[in-house]
């Protein structure tokens, strides 16, 4: 699945480089800092306002987009606690309940260590729940692999 597919969700890494909007605020910031350079005293401070202008809105961007990771992992919490609600309340059965978590988690955010519902099989080398990751740089640069959750503790891959 590429990044550009609109079905996907954000990766807990934000992925917030690749946006059109994070795009732009760099081109600002870097035409706000070339256009100081050249035209405007070094020494005003009118310098030093428009770069960090310039600056926090590239830095919103990204900031925003950590907010909305957390957003969605909080609604998925919220989710599940009302769906075993339910199921306690006898509302309906434990495994249709199973089935729609599944169909709501990220498989970029596992659940807890050992859950039943994770995506993915253990790490071979401790056991925690393995997560999809997507390879940045090297040969496989922007190929999907699955690495252990607890990492940098443990290094633990496997192919898809």
């Amino acid at each position: 699945m590429s990044e550009d597919t609109p079905n996907r969700r954000i990766r807990p890494s934000g992925g917030y480089r690749g946006l059109r909007s994070f795009q732009a605020a760099t081109l600002i910031y870097d035409a706000t800092v070339s256009f100081c350079d050249r035209f405007i005293d070094k020494r005003s401070r009118l310098v030093d306002q428009m770069v960090q202008a310039a600056r926090s809105g590239r830095q919103n961007i990204a900031a925003a987009i950590c907010l909305i990771h957390q957003a969605n992992y909080l609604l998925d919490q919220q989710i599940a606690g009302l769906e075993r609600a339910f199921i306690s309340e006898g509302g309906y059965s434990e495994s249709l309940a199973a089935a729609r978590l599944q169909a709501r988690r990220c498989p970029a955010q596992p659940g807890p260590a050992g859950s039943a519902g994770s995506a993915f099989p253990p790490c071979p080398a401790c056991g925690e729940p393995m997560v999809l990751r997507t390879a940045r740089q090297g040969k496989n640069a922007g190929s999907q692999f699955l690495g252990c959750s607890a990492y940098p503790a443990c290094k633990g891959t496997a192919q898809l």
